[in-house]
């Protein structure tokens, strides 16, 4: 019974919106009717069409309500062309005869009194006040910066069951980039990036200090091309890269690391290819250099044993040369989720050197966000090592703030 009652109380509501439609088509055709008649075009009566021919559009007339619609607008549109043929003294314009629009009214409130003013006359642009309208101003060099602080920490109580010690860890990263604006300059490519990351972890292993650096880089990127054709250019690049504090080896007053020990220094000559879409969301660069130079440095080579960084024992340096490729891609994949990517691999033909690195980004809000960075690096000139041989591997995964400020 309820189901009947329900059939019967949707079929009478789809009635009254039938036949409000059809109330509202035939008020607006009456009303058309008694609009004065205006000749604008010659045509013919349209008889009595087929009301279950398709429409124009392709779609199948088969409502009621819309057959008797067409039916009324096609009988009211005879009668008006019939009349005007039949009694044309009656037609009292035409296209070009229309009247003028009314004229337009100013209307102006007092609110000292609040009183209403009107003044007749056409609006026109004299009659406002001209928009402040600020020029806006290229700029020649485009800046962003951006700065993140991530940590990670764990409790363990004393008596926990698999043991284990309480740590800390903070990773700071700041990066600058300051690259040419190409909408000013569309033959030139000038890019530049200063980037520093440092990590710190609390060291409850070490008996000598509280704290150890797992993370200590700062390098300095350059790239200068003149276009060539399309995306690429010929280019000169510049990286150099070291860090900046000392770092020991546990338990010891070894120093493993500190400025310029160890350091490098590379500049090569050849072919980039930089491609952005127009969102912005994807940048790929790829610079090949087939003549390159790299310069290995280690500053102190009494406390630090060079041979670890590809250096010949007894010496501050050493020159290579040979061909440089880097490659660098960013990927916006969705608002809140980023690929960034970059691989990098010099060899002399005699030994290989190379460094993969991504960092993968996803966002909480504007200024949270998680990370999950991993570099791979694989160097040929330093010692064996049983494991991992030539390969060399780290990874971070972190949680914090980012501020990001950019010009445009």
């Amino acid at each position: 019974m309820l189901k009947l009652r329900t059939i019967l109380l949707s079929i009478l509501v789809l009635a009254a919106i039938v036949v409000a439609k059809a109330q509202t088509t035939a008020d607006s055709t009456n009303q058309y009717m008694l609009m004065p008649l205006v000749f604008d075009k010659q045509q013919s009566p349209s008889g009595n069409p087929n009301l279950d021919d398709e429409h124009p559009s392709g779609l199948k007339v088969e409502n009621g309500w819309i057959k008797n619609a067409r039916r009324q607008w096609n009988w009211v549109n005879d009668m008006r062309y019939k009349l005007m043929i039949e009694h044309p003294e009656l037609v009292r314009y035409n296209e070009q005869m229309l009247p003028k629009p009314p004229e337009q009214v100013i209307v102006e409130i007092d609110p000292s009194t609040t009183e209403l003013s009107v003044a007749t006359g056409i609006v026109n642009g004299e009659q406002f006040k001209p928009v402040d309208r600020r020029e806006v101003k290229m700029h020649n060099w485009l800046h962003t910066f951006v700065g993140s602080l991530h940590g990670t920490q764990a409790y363990i109580s004393n008596n926990w069951y698999q043991g284990g010690e309480n740590n800390l860890n903070l990773l700071g990263d700041i990066q600058w980039d300051c690259n040419l604006n190409q909408k000013l300059h569309p033959n030139w490519l000038f890019n530049n990036t200063l980037h520093y990351r440092l990590g710190i972890a609390t060291a409850k292993g070490d008996s000598l200090r509280s704290y150890s650096i797992n993370e200590d880089n700062f390098q300095f990127n350059s790239q200068l091309g003149y276009k060539a054709i399309k995306n690429w250019y010929y280019s000169a690049t510049l990286l150099f890269k070291t860090q900046l504090l000392n770092n020991y080896i546990t338990n010891t007053r070894d120093l493993a690391a500190s400025f310029l020990s160890s350091g490098e220094l590379n500049v090569g000559l050849g072919m980039t290819y930089n491609y952005k879409d127009q969102e912005g969301y994807k940048v790929f660069t790829l610079s090949i250099a087939p003549l390159s130079y790299d310069l290995k440095i280690c500053r102190d080579i009494i406390k630090i044993d060079p041979t670890k960084f590809g250096i010949e024992a007894g010496h501050h340096t050493k020159h290579s040369f040979g061909s440089t490729v880097e490659m660098k891609f960013e990927w916006k994949i969705t608002p809140s989720i980023s690929w960034k990517t970059r691989f990098y691999a010099f060899t002399d033909y005699k030994y290989v050197q190379g460094d993969w690195e991504n960092t993968f980004t996803f966002s909480v809000s504007s200024h949270l966000n998680t990370q999950i960075f991993t570099h791979l690096r694989y160097d040929k000139s330093r010692p064996w090592n049983e494991d991992w041989k030539y390969w060399q591997f780290k990874e971070i995964l972190s949680f914090g703030l980012t501020y990001r400020f950019a010009t445009k």
